[in-house]
């Protein structure tokens, strides 16, 4: 059953098609964003005028109080938290390994690992029937990054990606006897503007040869994926990996 659900990352690619189906599926939605007001308030309004329930709330989710305010807003503006989908996630430019500094890594670090962990827990306190919730889902967003590696391009990403995944298999064994689950997508190439803040918008045009279905996805594929793991269809379904990724 629909309730409310929250997203980060809500204001471009999967996030905005994501926080658009959930709306479409009954979700009141909360988008969150970290600088774009402009294009979260857009994801917004469109929910609005369509006849559902949205608010569009900024929080930097590498910063614990950020995190803190964005689930108060929601609580207060929403209700009874039902749904995350941990989708806020930076990557840098293309680089070797032996190129990456200490600052780059703990950027990538703390928005793509500790901000997924601190979102997750504030979650938890609200969903879990330990705390007196009712149950919920949780999705988070990985990337075929953490199983491939991303030579020569994103190591960093790819390491973080694979946290992310490990976030998803022990937090889904703590909480599955308290109401919530807790899957992953792994997605693969995707059609969104991330590719630019590594330095090369058209990167999905040059790798697609290397996916078997020879094209990259769409930001909207991956939100069908993501309301299957979060919708009844998948009760049964914890501590899982969805790869949308076209075959590899």
């Amino acid at each position: 059953m629909a309730g409310v659900i929250l997203i980060t990352g809500g204001s471009r690619g999967i996030g905005a098609a994501t926080c658009r189906l959930a709306a479409e599926r009954g979700y009141a939605v909360c988008v969150n964003y970290r600088a774009n007001a402009a294009a979260a308030n857009e994801v917004a309004t469109s929910i609005t005028a369509s006849g559902g329930r949205a608010v569009a709330v900024q929080a930097d989710i590498a910063i614990e109080s950020d995190v803190m305010r964005l689930f108060a807003a929601c609580d207060a503006e929403l209700g009874q938290l039902t749904a995350l989908v941990n989708n806020a996630g930076i990557l840098e430019t293309q680089m070797r390994v032996e190129a990456m500094d200490a600052a780059r890594l703990q950027r990538i670090l703390a928005t793509n690992v500790t901000g997924a962990f601190i979102c997750a827990r504030e979650a938890v306190k609200r969903m879990s029937t330990k705390h007196g919730g009712h149950g919920g889902a949780i999705v988070n967003l990985s990337s075929r990054a953490a199983v491939l590696g991303s030579p020569n391009e994103y190591v960093d990403y790819a390491a973080s990606k694979a946290a992310v995944d490990t976030l998803t298999l022990g937090l889904a064994q703590e909480v599955a006897q308290e109401g919530i689950r807790v899957n992953a997508i792994r997605a693969g190439v995707i059609q969104t503007d991330i590719h630019a803040s590594g330095g090369e918008p058209g990167r999905v045009d040059r790798v697609k040869a290397s996916v078997p279905m020879r094209r990259g996805g769409t930001a909207e594929e991956v939100a069908h994926a993501v309301l299957w793991l979060l919708s009844d269809e998948a009760s049964y379904t914890t501590g899982t990996f969805l790869d949308v990724s076209g075959g590899r």
